[in-house]
């Protein structure tokens, strides 16, 4: 039997097409929620009627507390601080659970020496030969994840109440990355987590190319806001503005075979990962479909790397603008 109580805390913002999928995936579960608790952030579609029919369908202990302008981060906090859980497992909308999610995440809080924070994965679902490539260019996979560094997604991860309250909660002045930070925070204080590679939220992808331009300007902005990441968008600019035109020149003025040079090493850097992650999707697809899949990895790259390369200054404006009279984003300081 359950020693510990368990609140699953969500944010929701205009998910009623999807909302049913988390709620069967929360009913589902080997061991079931003590309570849920979403904090919706002023939809304007039926994500909260649908919510309570589901819930009510399925038997689950679930509250809605509605929060319009809401951010992810001020609707994350105020879920937690309206649960009952010593135990916060956090989830988002649009995923599928594991069957076993909030049991694996939970079982290393009910042992002699529970950890603060027990990290879960997120690994991704794809339909169709973009959204593969997709979840290959973007993704790690499981084995890729170092589990004494790894940060976890808000989408699959629990901690204590008393974690939360000590790190100060989700930071409400982040719209995107604010999990990074919180995560950041935890590790600082609660080194090592606990791992639980079974506790899996499954979820789709972005199925555009404009949807994902939007999601890593986002994400870039993010970083600039919160001033992480310095060193790896400092080797982006310097790959695109610096090396690309430096190998161009070489090529012209020197010899052509830097350029081939140049294309393989490069070729190799930018989608050697993505098309090993790749390989065991394409063993999966048939003809048309494996060379959809393998002509949208580049794209895919690219894209994201220009989006992310747009996105940055614009967050990192954003902070220096505002460093002098808000002291809460020197928050590594």
């Amino acid at each position: 039997m359950s020693t510990v109580k368990v609140s699953v805390i969500v944010t929701v913002l205009n998910e009623g097409p999807a909302i049913r999928h988390l709620v069967n995936s929360l009913s589902a579960q080997t061991r079931p929620p003590d309570e849920v608790v979403v904090v919706d952030g002023g939809s304007i579609d039926d994500t909260v009627s649908a919510l309570r029919a589901a819930a009510e369908e399925n038997h689950l202990p679930l509250r809605v507390l509605v929060e319009p302008g809401a951010n992810i981060s001020r609707g994350r906090n105020v879920a937690i601080a309206a649960a009952s859980g010593d135990v916060i497992a956090s989830t988002d909308a649009g995923v599928r659970l594991s069957r076993d999610w909030l049991a694996t995440l939970v079982a290393p809080f009910e042992t002699q020496k529970p950890p603060e924070v027990v990290s879960g994965v997120f690994v991704p679902d794809p339909h169709n030969p973009f959204e593969t490539a997709m979840a290959a260019t973007v993704l790690p996979t499981l084995s890729e994840i170092n589990p004494d560094r790894f940060l976890p997604s808000s989408r699959s991860v629990a901690f204590t109440r008393s974690a939360w309250q000590l790190v100060g909660g989700y930071p409400e002045w982040l719209d995107f990355c604010e999990d990074l930070v919180f995560d950041i925070r935890l590790h600082e204080r609660f080194h090592p987590f606990g791992f639980a590679p079974q506790a899996a939220a499954y979820f789709r992808p972005r199925s555009s190319l404009h949807s994902f331009f939007r999601q890593y300007y986002q994400y870039a902005r993010g970083d600039g806001k919160a001033g992480l990441w310095h060193r790896r968008h400092l080797i982006r600019y310097l790959t695109y503005l610096a090396a690309l035109p430096l190998l161009v020149v070489l090529g012209w003025h020197v010899s052509a075979w830097c350029w081939i040079a140049g294309i393989i090493i490069g070729g190799i850097g930018l989608f050697g990962t993505p098309y090993r992650r790749l390989w065991p999707w394409l063993r999966q697809m048939s003809g048309r479909s494996r060379l959809r899949a393998i002509l949208w990895v580049p794209i895919i790259r690219l894209t994201g790397d220009i989006a992310k390369m747009i996105g940055y200054p614009v967050g990192l404006v954003w902070r220096l603008r505002r460093l002098r009279y808000q002291p809460e984003l020197r928050w590594r300081d």
